[in-house]
């Protein structure tokens, strides 16, 4: 399996914490050298290892701040 490479170049927000540690973020990231995207996921304390997340284009994250106003 490939190495996956990534840069985290702004953490957005912390949304929660586990009682093990891990955090449930919003972050900025490059995957590979990559243009940054915005991505949602559990990191382990280090950031050593993560979860499985989803990651967004501005314009997704956009959209769903549109469909999440619209909740409310």
């Amino acid at each position: 399996m490939a190495e996956l490479k990534y840069e985290i170049i702004e953490t957005i927000g912390v949304l929660s914490e586990s009682p093990k540690g891990w955090t449930k973020e919003l972050n900025l990231i490059s995957w590979n050298g990559r243009e940054p995207k915005y991505d949602l996921r559990d990191w382990a304390p280090g950031k050593e290892k993560m979860g499985k997340g989803v990651t967004l284009s501005e314009e997704e994250l956009n959209k769903l701040q549109d469909v999440m106003a619209a909740m409310k």
